[in-house]
This record gives structure tokens, C-alpha cells and sequence, in this order.
């Protein structure tokens, strides 16, 4: 805490202990107030204005401090001046209070909570963006706590000060009214619980519920807008088309299915989509492929021998692997598969008519509810010259069937980083240009520069802090031009790897003509339940975004399919808080939750445990001591923010820390968990050691060393 927020504390806590050792609120009783009311009422016709400013400033200072006493004296006003000026008074002078109280909370309590709670506080600073002035309404009509506590709470949130002070304004004015109106009949009040019957709470309540009544009413006036225009069929073919078979599109098929819905899904080109077809399957078999021979390559440091110095590769046998691995794994994602789950295929382009009917072919189909999950492709920037030159995407590269000699890539992301130290394995000469200062941009600096370090030792060109301008196609070939530093430079390439994101399927569906609009990333605009605009179009997957993820579809696809099929009954928000993410790079670079440049963005307090995976004895025997596990956790908390590994098959334990995460369990729990020895996984245990270590009780250590030496009579 600041020296600011010490001082204003220790002020308030001097102020509130004179209040009550000067047994000033001894005042505040109904018998006292009933003893003095002749006297009050006296002064105040002997000095009306002063009377009233001293009343209104009492009232003030007392709710600021949340001091007992607020609804003694609103009795008091009542009396006094009676039930108009009475409640004009005390609705300001109340609101003003409250409002003083809700900003100091803010001030001396915010911030060193936010930082200690981070991610529940986010929790609720949502809830509060969305319904937060229903909610403070509510809790004003509805006595259920203390107006005090209610101040004091909703100064921890994000609620604008504003917001606050004209929904407490409004939202206590009924229950000033009936205390106001009975300060009239002070002298004959036998207690307060006489005030408020049974029926004005319930009165009250019916009061506190009208926003959310009045809330439900414009969205089905909202909803009625939005579908102005369209003619909602009498019945529909099915419950659920889904656009799109890829991974988001498959599982909104099963799990509506499963669910014994109707369910047709649509797909125009390959069932599977990207991640069967041209992303994860076939990426991960060239990386197994490429990690073959460079085991072959390195053998030696085991003392094995390979017959020659660099291993044969036969590249089209290499994507012969890798087609192979696509096609074993087709029939789990086939029409045949999907078919006698019970979901209609379409093997055709669907385009939206109405929002309830799709066309397909020659067909139209009626639904009560569409899924739109059509996933995204490769973007190519806008270079001059590129039309022309020989570009692979992660969609064409996989009908390559002679090794590039010379490969340039463009953009060193993930895929970026995956296929250069794939091909520079197999053989092909491969420069990597990135525009940003470092590999793996959205990675922590020490992340980026160990795999940068990592493919420079393999033979990669690393060219970071590079801008790509033009593509060139002369005599000598086709080159590109670079800029680092300010010196323009030529690399030459056989064929240009662009990687520089993916851009989401829009076009051809009649978006456009359902006013379903787009962000500035390009994915649909959508609310935290994955709806467009248009209340029962939902979509998953790239098309959604925010991640690109296989199994960030499969996590949106769970609720599109809930949301859209119970959602009358209960629908759910979208929770990205626990997404894992993997680089199959060599060694891994396996994440979930935040990492230091993402905290520190966000200004959210953490510490950092480091384990460096040269200590593992697995990675020792391996010879994979390259990386470390870097957890990032809440100051003095065993509470995990986030965790990054860079070791070998990071991803596949990477799941420990995710799990950790999702249900709340410290490093603690996963120091005093058995881990199998010796494995790589077991890194995790040690490296919450590392946290244990440099959190040990010092002081309860040094009165053991006491009791021990006391022990053995050393008497030290």
C-alpha cells in the first residue's frame, strides 16, 4: 500500500474510533432521538438553514464512513422538515455518502486486491461491465445487505463512479420515501422493524426485478429488429446446420447428435478441414519425418554410428509419410463416420437465404439454429510481385514432391518457426524473415531467443527485424527484397513459405445480406455466447477467432452446440483462461496462461519460478537439456498465473500445469504429487521445489534450529 493510501487509512480509523470512544453513537438510538425530537424541532425553527446545512453534512460524513446511524437520521429529517424537503435532503445527502464511501473503497482497496485476486477479479469486472447497474439497482431495493457493505464492495469493481452514483440515487429514493414519511410519526414509533412490513419488501422486490423484466423486453425488441424483414418458417428440417467440417464443425455435429438433435452439416470441400487436410496431421508427420533424420544427423553424441555422414532422404517418400498420415486418420473424420452418428452430410457450398434457411445446391434446408464454423486459410500480403512468384501456404505445400533447394520463409510464427527447422532438417537451404524484433512474437524474449538461437545452430538464416517489400523475378531468378537496418538485401529462393497469419472464410455465405458484420481481425463479430447478431446464427472455430487452435474449435464448437440447443434454458460464456498453445519446434515451446509480457501488460502483479532443464536427470540422459519451465504465480501465493516450457515434448506435460490451472491447485499440490522417475514431466515437481525453496517459513526454520540444537544439548 502507498503512503497516500496508509495515511487516508490510518485518518479513517482515527476518525471512526473517536466516533465511537467519544460515545457519540450512543446518539444514534430511536429512544434518544424520541427524547430530543422537542429539542431538534426547536432548533430547527429558531435557524432552519443552518439546521438543514449541518443536518446534510452529518449525514454525509456518517454514510461516507459507513458509521451506524443513517437511518436514525433519515427518521430525524423526516421530522424535521417533513416528507418533501425531507427526502430531497437525505436522497443527496444519502447518495453523496454512499458515493464517497464507494470512491475511498476504491482507492485504499482496489488495487492491492486486484492484483492478489487478478483473474477473479476479471471474472467479476465482466459481469459488472454487463449487468453491473441492474445488479447495484437490485441490491439498493432489495435490502439483503447493508447499504454500508454494498458501498464498500462495489468500490473493489470496475463500475464507473457515475454509474453508481445515479442508479443509488434512483434506486434508494422508495426506501428514503417510507423512512422519510415515517420520521412524521416519530413520537409514535415502537421500533424500527414496525417501519417495513412484509408487504412493502415484497413490493421492493417486485421494484428491483422490473430492470431485469424491462432488460428481457428490449432484447426481444432488439431480436424483433434484427429479424425485420424475414419470414421465420412454420417448421424446420432440422435443429442444428452446421457449416463447415472441419475440426469446429465435427464437434458441434456429434455433440448435437449425441443429443439426439437433428443435425445436417454442410462442407464443400474435404471433410476434416485444415487440421486434417493441410494443417495439424500433415504438419506434425513432416516434423516427425524431419526429426528422424536429424536424429540420424546427431546420432554420434550416443556413440552411433550412421554408414554415411548425412542421411538419404528420399523426400517424395517423406510425403508419402505424410499423406499416409492423413489417411488413416480421414476415417474419423469421414461421411461415412459422421453418417451413422446420424448427421445429414451435404458435400456442396451452403449460403444463408434467411436466418433460418440455407441454400445447398439445389436444395434448401430450414433450421432452427446454424452453426457457422468455416474456418480460415493462409494470408498473403499484398507484396508487389508476388502473383507471379512460386508461393506455398500450408495449403499447397503438401503436393510438393521434390525437396526446395532454397526456401525462403516469411514470417517466423509458430508455423513459421515449425516448417523452417523442418526443411532445413531435410536438407533445403532455408532463410526465416521476421518483420518483429524476435521469433514467436506473442512468446517471452528469452523464449523467442533460445529457438532463434536453436535453428540459427541448425543451419537456418534468422533474419529478425526484417521487412519484406517486393518480389523480384530476373535473370538471376526469383529473389526478395529485404530491409534490415536500413540496407535493402536479395535472397534468392526456389519457392517462397508464406506464414504471415490466416484470414477467416467469410466470403459467399450472404453475410452481408443478414447484416452479420466482421471485426477489424476479420472474424465475425460475436457476443461471449458465440452469437452473430442474428440471435440463432452462431460460429466456432478460426471463423470466430480470437485463437487459431485446433482445439480452441473443438472448446468454442462445445458451446455453440449447448448454447444454441438449451440455450432458453441456460446458456454459457466462452472460457479462454486456461487455453493451452504448442510450437513443435524442437524444443518445444509449450504455454498455457499468461507469461511475463502479457502480466506486465496488463499490470497484474507475479513472481517468477525458473527451472532450468539442464538439472533434469531424464533431460541429461536424453541429451535434451536445451529449455527450461518458467511458472509465473501470485506474490507470496502458490497460486499458478501461468506456465511456459521449452523442453523436449513440452506439449505432452504441458497438461499437468493446464489442469493445475482449471481446478485451482497451487505448486504446493504438485510438489506433494508422486511423479514417476526418471521422466521429463517430473521437471514440473522440481520446479515447484524451486518455488518451496525460496518461500520457506525463515522464521519458524530458525526456532527449529533452536529446538534441534536444544535437542542434542548444544545449547547454541
Amino acid at each position: 500500500m502507498t503512503r497516500q493510501r496508509l495515511i487516508l487509512a490510518a485518518l479513517l480509523v482515527i476518525a471512526i474510533g473517536v466516533f465511537f470512544l467519544s460515545g457519540a453513537h450512543q446518539w444514534f438510538t430511536l429512544e434518544t432521538l424520541k427524547a430530543y425530537q422537542s429539542d431538534f424541532q426547536a432548533a430547527f425553527n429558531q435557524n432552519p438553514w443552518q439546521v438543514a446545512g449541518l443536518f446534510f453534512a452529518v449525514y454525509v460524513v456518517m454514510t461516507a464512513l459507513s458509521l451506524p446511524g443513517a437511518t436514525l437520521l433519515t427518521l430525524l429529517g423526516g421530522a424535521l422538515f417533513g416528507l418533501g424537503w425531507g427526502l430531497l435532503i437525505i436522497s443527496f445527502a444519502s447518495t453523496l455518502g454512499a458515493t464517497l464511501a464507494f470512491v475511498l473503497s476504491r482507492f485504499l482497496f482496489r488495487q492491492p486486491i486486484e492484483k492478489r485476486f487478478p483473474r477473479q477479479f476479471e471474472a467479476v469486472n465482466r459481469g459488472v461491465e454487463r449487468d453491473g447497474a441492474f445488479y447495484l439497482f437490485m441490491l439498493r431495493l432489495v435490502p439483503v445487505f447493508p447499504f454500508f457493505m454494498i458501498n464498500l464492495v462495489m468500490g473493489l469493481t470496475r463500475i464507473k463512479t457515475v454509474t453508481f452514483y445515479w442508479v443509488s440515487q434512483l434506486a434508494m429514493l422508495p426506501g428514503t420515501a417510507v423512512f422519510v414519511n415515517a420520521g412524521g410519526q416519530l413520537g409514535e414509533l415502537e421500533s424500527l422493524g414496525g417501519i417495513v412490513s412484509p408487504t412493502l419488501l415484497a413490493s421492493f422486490a417486485l421494484l428491483a426485478i422490473f430492470p431485469w423484466i424491462a432488460r428481457r423486453i428490449v432484447l426481444l425488441v432488439q431480436q424483433r429488429k434484427a429479424y425485420q424483414g424475414f419470414t421465420r418458417p412454420q417448421r424446420f428440417d432440422y435443429d442444428i446446420v452446421v457449416i463447415g467440417a472441419g475440426s469446429a464443425g465435427l464437434v458441434t455435429s456429434y455433440i448435437a447428435s449425441a443429443v439426439n438433435a437433428k443435425v445436417a452439416l454442410v462442407e464443400k470441400n474435404k471433410m476434416g478441414g485444415d487440421c486434417l487436410n493441410t494443417g495439424c496431421v500433415p504438419s506434425k508427420a513432416l516434423i516427425r519425418a524431419a526429426r528422424a533424420a536429424h536424429e540420424i544427423r546427431t546420432a554420434s553424441r550416443f556413440g552411433v554410428s550412421a554408414s554415411a555422414s548425412e542421411p538419404e532422404i528420399d523426400f517424395s517418400k517423406v510425403m508419402g509419410h505424410v499423406h499416409q498420415a492423413i489417411r488413416d486418420i480421414e476415417p474419423h473424420d469421414s461421411v461415412e463416420r459422421y453418417s451413422s452418428l446420424g448427421v445429414e452430410v451435404h458435400e456442396n457450398h451452403a449460403t444463408l437465404l434467411s436466418p433460418w434457411e440455407v441454400q445447398v445446391g439445389d436444395k434448401t434446408l430450414t433450421a432452427r439454429h446454424i452453426v457457422l464454423a468455416t474456418g480460415a486459410r493462409p494470408r498473403i500480403p499484398a507484396l508487389p510481385g508476388i502473383e507471379g512468384a512460386p508461393v506455398l501456404t500450408s495449403e499447397n505445400l503438401w503436393s510438393l514432391t521434390e525437396l526446395p533447394k532454397r526456401l525462403v520463409v516469411l514470417g517466423g510464427g509458430a508455423i513459421g518457426c515449425e516448417l523452417s527447422q523442418s526443411f532445413a532438417r531435410l536438407g533445403s537451404h532455408v532463410t526465416l524473415v521476421e518483420e518483429a524484433a524476435q521469433l514467436l512474437g506473442r512468446e517471452d524474449h528469452d523464449v523467442g531467443e533460445l529457438i532463434e538461437n536453436t535453428l540459427a545452430g541448425e543451419g537456418v538464416t534468422v533474419l529478425s527485424h526484417t521487412k519484406a517489400f517486393e518480389v523480384m523475378n530476373d535473370a538471376a531468378g526469383y529473389q526478395l527484397v529485404v530491409e534490415q537496418q536500413g540496407e535493402r538485401t536479395l535472397l534468392a529462393f526456389d519457392y517462397l513459405l508464406v506464414s504471415a497469419g490466416r484470414q477467416a472464410n467469410v466470403e459467399g455465405l450472404g453475410l452481408e445480406a443478414l447484416g452479420i458484420t466482421t471485426t477489424q481481425a476479420g472474424t465475425l463479430e460475436l457476443n461471449e455466447r458465440l452469437q452473430t447478431r442474428l440471435p440463432n446464427i452462431w460460429a466456432c472455430g478460426d471463423l470466430a477467432g480470437p485463437y487459431q487452435l485446433t482445439h480452441a474449435a473443438s472448446h468454442q464448437a462445445w458451446h455453440a452446440a449447448v448454447n444454441a440447443l438449451f440455450g432458453e434454458f441456460k446458456s454459457f460464456a466462452v472460457d479462454y483462461r486456461v487455453m493451452p498453445a504448442v510450437t513443435y519446434v524442437q524444443p518445444e515451446v509449450a504455454r498455457v496462461g499468461l507469461n511475463e509480457k502479457e502480466a506486465e501488460a496488463k499490470g497484474i502483479a507475479f513472481e517468477v519460478t525458473r527451472y532450468a532443464m539442464s538439472e533434469s536427470d531424464r533431460a541429461i540422459a536424453e541429451g535434451a537439456t536445451q529449455g527450461f519451465i518458467k511458472v509465473l504465480t501470485a506474490p507470496g501465493k502458490d497460486k499458478i498465473l501461468g506456465a511456459t516450457i521449452v523442453a523436449e515434448n513440452a506439449g505432452e506435460w504441458l497438461g499437468e500445469f493446464t489442469l493445475a490451472m482449471k481446478h485451482g491447485l497451487g505448486l504446493n499440490k504438485l510438489l506433494g504429487t508422486i511423479h514417476p522417475y526418471p521422466t521429463l514431466g517430473e521437471a514440473a515437481k522440481a520446479t515447484a521445489g524451486v518455488w518451496k525453496n525460496a518461500h520457506k517459513p525463515e522464521r519458524v526454520l530458525a526456532l527449529l534450529k533452536r529446538y534441534f540444537n536444544w535437542r542434542r544439548g548444544d545449547g547454541k
